[in-house]
């Protein structure tokens, strides 16, 4: 009885495996010879089985053709496996010298003198078992890709969302300074246009009086050359007259252009550009720290600016577990480590009832409940301890710390905590810092802890 496999790989004309076999149209396959035939002498091509009308330029059908060749090598083979290829028995022994199955003949030739036999049936037992065993450690690896491949799917995807979210960010950024350099330029650009305005108006106003001084001391003029040309009678008799329209007018002081009648461009051009940034940094805020999404626990919830940190609400959100992320601690480092310098950085930490805050080494497991290579302030319970790899030692704090400043000394080899707002010491850690560390924040609580600005200065080096 034929498989089932083979059933599929026949041809539904000569029922036979499929020759050279031939795709049509409505998608059903035949050996290009038995379709072939079955159109001569027809006026029109129909599939023998639903037919369809058909075109006379058929196609390989290369899948079912390489389908088919493959099974035919392999019924053959298996049919010429079967018998003992020396003296056409059945296989009915396996040699373990040889690893090779042998008939009864075989076994009793020179080549199998002394050689171990084992019946085909225990033999195949016993080598199932053995590649079973083998086979194992490949079936765990594949399992292990597969998972693999999924945390690939998921990372290609959430790198997608990660390259959407940080565009949108980019380009509201990048608005907000657009618009502010818009409404400076037109703040800038009305200063100027009022200028030459009130510039204008009042040049304007010079020149109307001085076009009345020209024209009463033009008419004094004609009338006076006028009496200079009359005859000496009339000039004698009109004389008096005539000096005192003169002697009317005031010999003041001569016209002259006002100071500081021109545009000022020096006030609106110079160090333009360096006002406008100097001018910026009122709408700017630089952090010392920012956090890295990356390192997040999938549970954690960190603002756009990626400054604020606390426990997310809500549906639990799916992230890809790279090797930088947290997986079971609500923890997330900061974005850059130090392995060299000082650095300061201050963490408003609230009303949150349980954080930690200090470094981590950049070696240190991220993997699982267990820390190493950390060393932190902490606080839970109302109570304050300073934690690390080496030491745990409780901290006496009066009142509830909102701010932890946190002083980083690379070369001293110190780490240090304080109330910034009564400037009161903590503790201080003292250790050898031999690797990269990160500012590290644990939290397990709804209010924020936010890594707080730095101000921004702007100053001027004079050579």
């Amino acid at each position: 009885m034929a498989s089932k496999l083979e059933e599929d790989l026949c041809c539904p004309i000569c029922h036979d495996i499929f020759n050279d076999p031939v795709i049509l149209s409505c998608c059903h396959s035949f050996c290009r010879v038995c379709v072939q035939q079955g159109w001569e002498g027809k006026e029109k091509e129909d599939c023998p089985v639903c037919r369809r009308r058909q075109s006379r330029d058929v196609k390989t059908n290369f899948a079912l053709q390489n389908l088919c060749v493959k099974y035919k090598l392999e019924r053959d083979q298996k049919a010429s496996e079967t018998l003992c290829s020396l003296h056409s028995e059945k296989f009915k022994l396996f040699c373990l010298d040889h690893q090779e199955l042998v008939c009864y003949i075989c076994r009793d030739a020179d080549i199998h003198t002394n050689h171990r036999f084992k019946p085909v049936n225990e033999a195949a037992q016993q080598h199932k078992k053995k590649l079973q065993e083998t086979l194992e450690p490949l079936k765990d690896k594949l399992k292990n890709c597969e998972k693999v491949q999924v945390k690939f799917d998921q990372t290609l995807e959430h790198i997608q969302v990660q390259a959407q979210h940080t565009e949108m960010q980019i380009k509201e950024q990048f608005k907000k300074l657009h618009q502010f350099l818009e409404e400076e330029e037109e703040a800038r650009l009305r200063a100027l246009r009022e200028e030459e305005r009130q510039k204008s108006q009042k040049l304007k106003e010079e020149m109307e009086a001085l076009d009345r001084e020209i024209a009463a001391l033009s008419c004094t003029v004609r009338a006076t050359e006028d009496e200079l040309r009359a005859a000496d009678v009339s000039f004698l008799d009109n004389y008096k007259a005539a000096v005192e329209r003169v002697q009317q007018q005031p010999l003041l002081e001569d016209p002259h252009l006002p100071s500081g009648a021109l545009i000022d461009q020096a006030k609106h051009l110079g160090n333009l550009g360096f006002n406008i940034w100097k001018k910026m940094k009122d709408m700017v805020s630089y952090t010392p720290v920012v956090l890295d999404p990356n390192t997040a626990y999938k549970d954690l919830h960190l603002s756009d600016d990626l400054t604020c940190v606390r426990e997310r609400e809500g549906e639990e959100q799916q992230l890809p577990d790279n090797p930088e992320r947290f997986d079971d601690l609500f923890s997330v480092l900061g974005s850059e480590g130090f392995d060299s310098g000082t650095h300061s950085w201050d963490v408003e930490v609230g009303d949150s009832a349980e954080w930690s805050l200090g470094l981590l080494a950049e070696s240190a497991v991220r993997k699982g409940l267990t820390m190493s290579k950390f060393w932190t302030v902490w606080f839970n319970g109302g109570k304050y301890a300073a934690l690390s790899t080496y030491s745990d030692t409780d901290l006496s704090v009066r009142e509830r710390l909102k701010r932890i400043r946190i002083n980083l000394d690379c070369s001293r080899g110190t780490l240090s905590f304080s109330d910034p707002d009564t400037n009161t010491h903590l503790h201080t850690f003292a250790d050898t810092f031999i690797e990269k560390v990160f500012p590290y924040i644990r939290t397990m609580d709804k209010p924020p802890l936010r890594i707080l600005p730095q101000e921004v200065i702007v100053n001027v080096q004079q050579n």
